[in-house]
């Protein structure tokens, strides 16, 4: 062989082997390009957050088929490239694809979840060398117990091959923010992350519970409607947010897609409709004191009120918007309410404005997320929670604080009440002993005391109609005011009401804790008496022992018994304290009303109220009955 034929020889090998070389790297070179494209899965990673590697579609004319969105052009994918995927509220379908490559040498058993539970329908497609390898429907469209892992987010388990890039797609329509949150787990790794996320919805609800029963309890034992509707409030909250982040979805409601659908907003307008009943009561705010919020704040009740009764027979996707701006409007006026109240120098509305504080900062997160104004993470999910449950502690807080003031007030008029009352009773028994001494005298100084005679008999005629015990009338008052106000009302045809109240088993209650606390309890008695009567033309009076009479001129009988009901509850819910322990007392009530038929009938109607007192007292007492003395007639003045 010559030296020609041998370079060529060697020239041909060397050709050879640089075609086999080419060869060796399209094979692995390339593979290993495709795997750069896309999610990369690697040694010791627990999570790969998807966002930055997904790329959306937005599907016009019609619903595509797979087949045809796969034919798209490059050029008709948008790559998101943010941290989070956020599209906003809209009537638009989004496709969505990504890849994702298993990079270590073992099989991978992964989680891909979905963190946005309220996502109506979703189709997810995962293709592997262009061959569908799995399809799977997701959605709150679909039954709970249709998931392929039940959990309030989607998760969808698989198994990455070593070496084979795996594509997803994904086709999204939903009336709710178009917000996709995709996550690749280790599945070791996602259980014990949803134990941090378990422990806190647990801590968050655990703080609601325990504020519910207590504001209940609260409620059961003062009778004050500010804590009904603040268990209203912070009971429809928490309702809000379980069905928004899908946990009522999972644990109370998984068969009712229907109801669902529409529970994020009947609860957040349920929210709204408490917030403003509440806020009303607590901070005192009536027409007489500010009249244009107090307006605007009824406005507000009526508006959110009608959208939770709408939300349940209107579609989801035509009351979110509304509401949300609602919800916005009434937090800040709340807010708002609150400063204004803490510059009137309302010593609750300091606790009320910053609890208002935190869960509207938290409300406004919340918002600004769904509205793509702020990106999906942990932070602007739970914003609201955080700042909700740190809203309803300090708003107990403030109940409690208000709770206690005013039985510090309550309690220094009472013991104001009593040193009156025991100064009367001086003064009482020192002009009895002046009248002694004046009779005494009378004779030898007729002339030089006759002045100071009329003015003492003017003030003992004063305290002559009074009964000194319980502040009311006695009875030779009510005796004389009684004939008066029936030969009235007998003549101009006016219907006359006559009341008669007896304790129940008063005599076994003086015998147990004596006569001393008997006469605090009729005190008691004559002062709820006394809440209820009050027209100037009205008259109470003790007519003797545990007996009270109450007389209503221009009173039908309808009128008169709302007035003996009114005075009868009061009695049964007012607490009697007796050392340590909480007494409370019943009444039977007795009545008579119509139109006197005689100037003189004040013995038959004083007799058949009587009558009817007996009646209940026999009927089991604790209750009141009538006895028309007559027809009674119509009142243009009724109770």
């Amino acid at each position: 062989m010559n030296r020609d034929s041998l370079l060529r020889s060697l020239n041909q090998q060397l050709l050879r082997l640089c075609q086999s070389f080419l060869v060796i790297c399209l094979l692995f070179v390339l593979p290993a390009l495709a795997q750069a494209d896309g999610a990369v899965w690697k040694e010791g990673v627990e999570r790969i957050e998807m966002a930055k590697e997904v790329e959306f579609w937005l599907e016009q004319s019609g619903p595509k088929s797979l087949e045809e969105v796969r034919q798209l052009p490059e050029s008709a994918w948008q790559r998101n490239g943010s941290q989070s995927i956020n599209l906003g509220y809209g009537d638009d379908v989004y496709w969505f694809r990504f890849q994702m490559t298993n990079g270590t040498p073992a099989f991978q058993s992964l989680y891909l979840e979905i963190a946005y539970p309220v996502l109506d329908h979703i189709e997810l497609y995962m293709l592997q060398q262009g061959r569908l390898l799995e399809f799977h429907e997701l959605g709150d469209s679909k039954p709970f117990d249709q998931r392929l892992i039940h959990h309030r987010n989607f998760l969808v388990p698989l198994t990455l091959t070593p070496g084979y890039p795996r594509t997803v797609y994904l086709r999204v329509d939903t009336t709710s923010s178009m917000q996709v949150p995709l996550v690749l787990w280790d599945r070791d790794a996602f259980f014990e992350a949803e134990q941090a996320r378990s422990l806190f919805e647990g801590l968050y609800y655990g703080i609601v519970l325990v504020m519910i029963l207590y504001n209940l309890f609260v409620y059961r034992a003062v009778g004050e409607r500010s804590f009904l509707y603040y268990v209203g409030y912070i009971a429809a909250m928490p309702l809000f947010l379980a069905s928004l982040h899908g946990v009522s979805y999972q644990y109370l409601w998984q068969d009712a897609t229907w109801w669902n659908d529409r529970a994020i907003v009947v609860f957040l307008n349920l929210t709204l409709f408490f917030g403003v009943a509440f806020s009303l009561r607590f901070l005192t705010v009536h027409r007489s004191n500010h009249p244009i919020l107090n307006r605007v704040m009824a406005a507000l009740m009526l508006i959110s009120g009608s959208f939770a009764a709408a939300s349940v027979l209107v579609p989801y996707k035509y009351m979110i918007l509304p509401t949300i701006l609602l919800a916005a409007l009434v937090c800040s006026i709340l807010l708002l309410l609150g400063v204004v109240r803490w510059l009137k120098q309302d010593p609750a509305a300091k606790y009320y404005a910053v609890a208002w504080f935190f869960m509207l900062s938290g409300g406004i997160v919340l918002a600004f997320n769904k509205f793509t104004l702020l990106p999906r993470n942990f932070l602007t999910e739970n914003a609201t929670q955080v700042g909700s449950a740190i809203g309803v502690i300090l708003l107990s807080v403030a109940l409690a604080d208000r709770l206690n003031q005013e039985k510090k007030r309550a309690f220094e008029a009472q013991q104001k009440l009593l040193a009156e009352e025991r100064k009367a009773r001086i003064a009482q028994a020192k002009s009895l002993q002046v009248q002694q001494e004046a009779n005494t005298l009378l004779e030898q100084r007729v002339q030089e005391r006759t002045q100071d005679l009329e003015s003492l008999n003017e003030r003992l005629q004063e305290l002559s109609s009074t009964d000194a015990l319980t502040g009311l009338k006695n009875r030779g008052y009510f005796d004389r005011i009684f004939k008066s106000m029936v030969v009235k009302a007998f003549r101009f045809g006016q219907p006359l009401s006559l009341l008669i109240l007896d304790i129940d088993h008063f005599k076994k209650f003086n015998d147990t804790y004596g006569h001393l606390v008997g006469d605090d309890c009729l005190q008691m008695v004559a002062g709820c008496i006394g809440e209820y009567v009050t027209r100037t033309q009205d008259l109470a009076a003790r007519y003797g022992g545990e007996e009270f009479v109450v007389l209503l001129p221009e009173t039908p009988e309808e009128g008169a018994i709302r007035v003996a009901e009114k005075i009868r509850k009061k009695i049964e819910e007012t607490g009697f304290r007796v050392s340590d322990e909480i007494l409370h007392l019943t009444v039977s009530v007795g009545i008579c009303a119509g139109c006197p038929e005689r100037a003189d009938a004040t013995k038959s109607m004083f007799a058949k109220a009587d009558e009817a007192l007996y009646e209940a007292k026999g009927a089991g007492r604790n209750r009141v009955i009538s006895r028309s003395d007559i027809q009674p007639v119509a009142s243009d003045n009724p109770v």
